[in-house]
C-alpha cells in the first residue's frame, strides 16, 4: 500500500485527491494538512497545519499539495526534509524555488513531480502545441479559469509557451499600436497569453496557430475536478518506482512520441 497524505485536504483538489486515495486498492491515506487545522478530522483522520512524520507515525510515501502560492514552497520544502516524496499541484513557484526543490530532492535521494496540469487531455494538448510549433508560424494562448484560481497566467499556459519556444521564435509585430494597455495579454517565450477569471469556468485551454490563409487551434476542457484524478494517481504510483525531480506530468508518461 502507498502511504499518502494530502496537504490542502479541504480544499477542492484536494478534496478529490483524498477521495481517489480513499478508494484506490493499492494507497492508503494517512495524514491530512490544512490552514483550516480546527475543522478538526475528515476521512477519520486528524487535520494538521502541515505533514510531518511526527503526526504521521505510520509513516508517509508521499505528500500531495494542493494549496496556495503563498505556502506551497514552505510546505513541499518542508517534507523533503523530513525525506517525505512529493507530488505538487499547485503553481506560482518561482525558478529559484524550484531548483532549491530540486536540490533537496536528489539530496536525499527522493521523488518530486511538480505538475501545472494533471489532466492526460491537457497534457496532449501541451505535446500537440509544441509539435504544431515547428511548422506554423505565430501563435498566440487563451486560458480560462475560475474566478477563484489565485494566479494568472495559469502554469500550464506558462508551460505551453515554454514548451513551444523550444521549437521557434515568433516574430513579434513593430508596427502594432495598442491604445489599452493589457489589451495584448502578456508575453512569455514570444507567445502571448491571455488569461480569463469568471464564475462558470472550471480549467480551459486554448491555443491558436495563424498562418498564410490558415488557422489551427487545439483546445482542451476540463468539465470537472474528476479530469485530474487519472493523472494524480499515476503521479502517485510513478512515485514509489523512480527517484528525482520532474516537471510536467508528460516526464512521467510514456507517450510513444
Amino acid at each position: 500500500m502507498i502511504k499518502v497524505a494530502v496537504s490542502g485536504c479541504l480544499g477542492r483538489m484536494g478534496t478529490a485527491v483524498c477521495e481517489t486515495v480513499a478508494k484506490a486498492g493499492d494507497m492508503k491515506l494517512c495524514a491530512l494538512a490544512d490552514f483550516k487545522k480546527d475543522a478538526g478530522e475528515a476521512f477519520g483522520l486528524k487535520i494538521n497545519d502541515k505533514v510531518t512524520l511526527e503526526n504521521t507515525p505510520g509513516g508517509v510515501d508521499v505528500m500531495v499539495d494542493f494549496t496556495h502560492p503563498s505556502c506551497v514552497f514552505e510546505n513541499t520544502a518542508g517534507a523533503l526534509r523530513r525525506n517525505i516524496s512529493c507530488i505538487v499541484g499547485t503553481t506560482g513557484l518561482t525558478a529559484g524555488q524550484r531548483e532549491e526543490l530540486k536540490r533537496l530532492t536528489l539530496e536525499n535521494g527522493l521523488f518530486t513531480l511538480i505538475a501545472p496540469n494533471f489532466a492526460i487531455g491537457a497534457v496532449l494538448m501541451m505535446k500537440f502545441s509544441a509539435m504544431a510549433a515547428k511548422f506554423m508560424g505565430r501563435a498566440e494562448i487563451i486560458e480560462m479559469h475560475h474566478d477563484k484560481k489565485a494566479d494568472a497566467p495559469s502554469g500550464t499556459a506558462l508551460l505551453t509557451a515554454e514548451m513551444m519556444a523550444a521549437s521557434y521564435a515568433q516574430v513579434k509585430r513593430l508596427d502594432e499600436k495598442v491604445s489599452l494597455e493589457g489589451a495584448r495579454g502578456g508575453e512569455f517565450g514570444g507567445v502571448n497569453i491571455h488569461s480569463v477569471r469568471l464564475p462558470g469556468f472550471l480549467a480551459h485551454q486554448q491555443v491558436i496557430f495563424g498562418d498564410a490563409g490558415q488557422v489551427l487551434t487545439i483546445r482542451h476542457d476540463s468539465m470537472s475536478r474528476e479530469s485530474f484524478m487519472p493523472g494524480v494517481a499515476l503521479a502517485i504510483r510513478e512515485s514509489v518506482k523512480r527517484k528525482g525531480f520532474y516537471f510536467g506530468l508528460e516526464t512521467i508518461m510514456d507517450m510513444g512520441f
